[in-house]
């Protein structure tokens, strides 16, 4: 390797780095990691097998990032949150396997000590996307181009979010929920849900979703049943509250049982409570 900085730290065990590159002699780079020109890796970087790095991105802080992740140009990765309370802590980004980050993706560390933002597996995030503070995005999720996460928010894994559009901090959207372009997320999005609007509605089901899923396919997976626990908490007349009691006091699958987990949790004080239905 011609870049200098590879001769002053052997942990970088067969990694391809730029001459134009600088990776600071503390980080560590696994085997088959790619680091393309005008990149900057800093101390405390560890970075995984066969992980690209694209032209001119910066990798920085207490940053982990897992294998055979994908880094286009100009993303930034691990920079301080853009947080008024922020004083200096050490904190981390924690990334898994098999990402995408597209052209310009930012994504921010926590705030306090002890704190991480956390992206898990196999998810893509498309170009302008931002993850903000103490996030925690799961895994096979899709963030479509210009989706502003801001901090504490939680995306639970197979999530769909459409393009051009904010998301509220400390919102949390669920399991395989989609959400379509433009919507303002400014509430929480209960699992299997679709919504937009501004501000964001929920507009039924993610059937076609679903479909697609292969849950259709596990015997434990009742879509009438969930789309009758649906109806029964969100068409009712009653409160939100009244009706999932009725919902949890009757026979749930694994599906309906998550729902209705979710919509407890997000009626609860500490969060921000879930989208209402349209009209």
């Amino acid at each position: 390797m011609e870049n200098k900085n590879t001769e002053l730290n052997s942990d970088f065990n067969g990694a391809k780095v730029h001459p134009n590159a600088f990776v600071d002699p503390s980080a560590e780079l696994n085997n088959g990691v790619i680091i393309s020109q005008g990149a900057i890796i800093g101390p405390n970087v560890t970075i995984g097998k066969g992980t690209e790095i694209g032209p001119n991105a910066v990798i920085s802080g207490r940053t982990q990032i897992g294998n055979n992740n994908k880094v286009f140009p100009n993303v930034f990765i691990g920079l301080d949150p853009q947080d008024l309370k922020y004083k200096g802590a050490s904190t981390e980004v924690i990334i898994g396997n098999n990402n995408i980050f597209r052209e310009c993706v930012t994504i921010n560390k926590a705030t306090d000590e002890g704190e991480k933002t956390i992206i898990g597996n196999n998810n893509l995030l498309m170009a302008y996307t931002h993850i903000g503070h103490n996030c925690e995005l799961g895994n096979g999720i899709v963030l479509s181009n210009s989706v502003q996460v801001a901090g504490h928010v939680k995306v639970e894994d197979r999530a769909i979010i459409g393009g051009c559009l904010g998301v509220h901090q400390f919102v949390h959207i669920g399991y395989l929920a989609m959400i379509g372009g433009m919507t303002r997320v400014d509430r929480d999005v209960p699992p299997f849900c679709l919504a937009e609007g501004h501000p964001g509605r929920l507009r039924g089901l993610n059937r076609i979703g679903i479909k697609r899923s292969g849950l259709m396919e596990n015997k434990d997976f009742d879509l009438k049943r969930l789309q009758s626990t649906w109806n029964l908490i969100f068409r009712s007349n009653d409160a939100i509250s009244n009706s999932l009691e009725k919902a949890i006091k009757g026979e749930l699958d694994l599906s309906s049982s998550r729902l209705c987990s979710f919509l407890k949790d997000s009626i609860s004080k500490e969060r921000r409570g879930p989208m209402p239905l349209v009209n």
